[in-house]
């Protein structure tokens, strides 16, 4: 047989990483939906917190990825400063003007030195006035820029300086502007210029053949200018959101800046766009804009608190990521339901947080749709509810979760060592005998034949070579769960563990014991039977009262059209404080009146006539609780442990597989 082969290879982005079944979403939320009850809500709840798959691989939940997300957000705030867009060139400025200074130191020294007393005084008086004019320079970038264009260089390197880097101001502003528009432009041309221009003037008049209800020509546009859009948009709306979200993300880097940067900047721009056609259709676009995507973040600001400077690319780069950041943000904060996660964009997710987080949002948005798929979620009057399927696999999990903590010997097998006549297949054999049934084993009676005979076909069969199968004896056995919903089981945290022992009880009859039957009765202040499919939802009641009188009454009506073995397992938390007035109500008292206990125990007697042994399993109990189940015990020669939430199911399993057991061998001796 040829072996197995693996190969590895490392992890690019592709690859899945820990993908969540069906089975693994039950199991987390079993817990909260046998508390709960509500299938909506443990999915909420799961949405929220994340869980960890079977390799203890993670998979954040929402909370999670909003701490990450906010981690985010103040690493960038407390890293940056939005005071340095053009702090690059305000330094070069100030250095050109030192250089400036040194021009005029120069030539008062060369005045100097020349003897000339009449050169140096004109050229002392000249180089003053410029040098003041120097001093007085305004200190932002705008205010020096103004000044210095009207300054008279008596240096042609300061000159040539100066005008360099004003046209490299002049290009950085209106490529601010391109990246409001494109992202596709970069080392603008005076031609590209125009046809921008020309451009905003023609989306411009779309939007106002829109606003007419004309019909614009999307097609024609994208034709002349579709170069300027590298994401290739497919219509008019997905192009204008897309523009809509970068405008929004510079007017961020505007609202962002102090008052003075932000007067600083406008008065830059006003003085080195000559060009105000290009910058009136910015400001017609932004305008238009606005009023189709009031919710792009157009009012949006951040406090920026740290010293590394950041230029006008990286700024508006910068706010458009905290604007995604805010986004995504407000996005998994309004999410109630896994579904409302297929709105959010993966590839962005994975760019603000990396590939597990967007798997994270992946899995988390199929959630319900796993479950449906596997046949455990269907929807039903409008809200989602737990199938039959679910329940069984509901219960086997509370099962094998009690299972997990019962040795092998505690545990116990159904087993017989008696051969009888029944229905109930077991995997042992033995020879055929006269009179037993004759339930043939075929492989095994060829086996005997084969291995008598030494081979060869046809094979001939002899009496000798029959082997049957064994059977087990058919015991039948009818049980009543009372579950104690009173207000004082989840008060005490009994009630969760109560009902798993419920769901592991149903799972255990129905797939070891198919004959027999289980009921379900939960009592509180009034008791009332409950079919296993609903058990899921079962809650306590918020009123006070433990009615075991009406409880047990339920359970010996059921029994009594029962047949076979018949068994109350009653678990409860306290002693019974209320009981049935002759008209139907419920009558409530605690301290428990003489009146109460004496219709209870009344019930047990009727039960004991019936035939019907009652089990009681005491959670925490305290004093008048141990003497009313012993005094029930006495009547009904039935059983009461005292157990505690951790080991109630071990307690109520062991004891019921205990009475099948002994319940198997009394038929079998009869």
């Amino acid at each position: 047989m040829a072996s197995s082969r693996f190969s590895y290879s490392r992890w690019d982005g592709t690859q899945r990483g820990f993908e969540p079944t069906a089975d693994d979403l039950l199991e987390q939320v079993t817990d909260d939906l046998l508390y709960h009850g509500d299938v909506a809500a443990a999915l909420r709840r799961l949405l929220q917190n994340g869980f960890e798959g079977p390799d203890g691989e993670r998979l954040a939940g929402i909370r999670e990825l909003l701490d990450r997300l906010a981690e985010q957000r103040r690493a960038a705030l407390d890293q940056h400063d939005l005071g340095g867009i053009y702090h690059d060139i305000a330094q070069e400025l100030r250095e050109d003007v030192d250089t400036a200074r040194a021009a005029l130191d120069e030539l008062r020294d060369a005045a100097r030195a020349s003897g000339d007393d009449r050169r140096r005084e004109v050229v002392e008086g000249s180089t003053a006035a410029k040098e003041m004019e120097l001093d007085l320079l305004s200190p932002d970038l705008a205010g020096m820029v103004r000044e210095l264009q009207a300054y008279d260089f008596t240096s042609a390197e300061a000159k040539q300086r100066f005008d360099e880097l004003v046209d490299q101001l002049r290009t950085q502003m209106v490529q601010q502007m391109v990246d409001q528009m494109s992202g596709a432009m970069s080392g603008m041309t005076p031609e590209d210029l125009a046809r921008m221009k020309d451009m905003m003037a023609e989306l411009n008049h779309m939007l106002e053949q829109r606003a007419a209800g004309e019909e614009p020509d999307f097609d024609g546009f994208m034709e002349r200018y579709g170069d300027f859009f590298p994401e290739d948009p497919k219509d008019l709306d997905e192009l204008l959101e897309v523009m809509a979200k970068r405008m929004a993300a510079m007017q961020a880097v505007l609202n962002s800046m102090t008052p003075e940067q932000r007067a600083q900047l406008q008065g830059l721009s006003e003085q080195l766009l000559e060009d105000m056609d290009l910058r009136w259709q910015v400001d017609q676009l932004s305008s238009n804009l606005q009023q189709l995507f009031p919710d792009a973040g157009w009012d949006q600001r951040y406090q920026f608190q740290g010293t590394d400077p950041l230029q006008w690319g990286q700024a508006a780069q910068m706010l458009q990521e905290l604007g995604d950041i805010d986004q995504l943000d407000n996005l998994l904060r309004g999410t109630v339901n896994p579904g409302a996660l297929a709105d959010v964009d993966l590839d962005r997710v994975r760019d603000l947080l990396g590939d597990d987080a967007a798997r994270s949002v992946d899995a988390l948005s199929q959630l319900a749709r796993t479950l449906e798929d596997a046949g455990y979620l269907e929807h039903r009057d409008g809200a989602m509810e737990l199938t039959p399927r679910a329940i069984r696999r509901l219960a086997g999990n509370a099962l094998g979760e009690v299972f997990k903590r019962l040795s092998k010997e505690m545990g116990g097998r159904h087993e017989v060592e008696q051969a009888g006549v029944g229905h109930e297949r077991d995997v042992q054999t033995k020879p055929y005998e006269f009179g037993d049934p004759f339930n043939l084993h075929i492989e095994r009676t060829v086996r005997n034949a084969v291995r008598r005979s030494g081979g060869g076909t046809p094979v001939h069969l002899l009496p000798e070579d029959f082997e049957v199968e064994r059977t087990e004896s058919l015991v039948r056995s009818s049980t009543v769960l009372l579950l104690d919903l009173s207000l004082s089981m989840p008060m005490r945290g009994n009630f969760l563990p109560a009902k798993k022992v419920a769901m592991a009880l149903y799972s255990l009859i129905t797939t070891q014991f198919p004959r027999d039957d289980l009921s379900i009765v939960g009592f509180g202040k009034y008791a009332r039977e409950f079919r296993v499919e609903d058990l899921p939802r079962v809650s306590w009641d918020f009123d006070y009262g433990t009615n075991m009188q009406h409880a047990l009454q339920i359970a010996r009506n059921l029994l009594g059209r029962a047949s076979g073995n018949k068994q109350i397992i009653m678990i409860t938390d306290g002693e019974p404080t209320a009981h049935l007035l002759p008209g139907g109500e419920a009558f409530f008292m605690y301290p428990p009146i003489a009146e109460t206990r004496d219709l209870t125990l009344k019930e047990v007697a009727r039960c004991t006539r019936d035939g019907i042994r009652i089990n009681t399993f005491m959670l925490d109990p305290d004093r008048e609780l141990r003497h009313f189940v012993e005094e029930m015990t006495r009547l009904n020669r039935g059983r009461a442990f005292f157990t505690t939430p951790d080991d109630l199911g071990d307690y109520v399993l062991v004891d019921f597989l205990e009475q099948r057991r002994s319940l198997l061998r009394r038929g079998r001796s009869a």
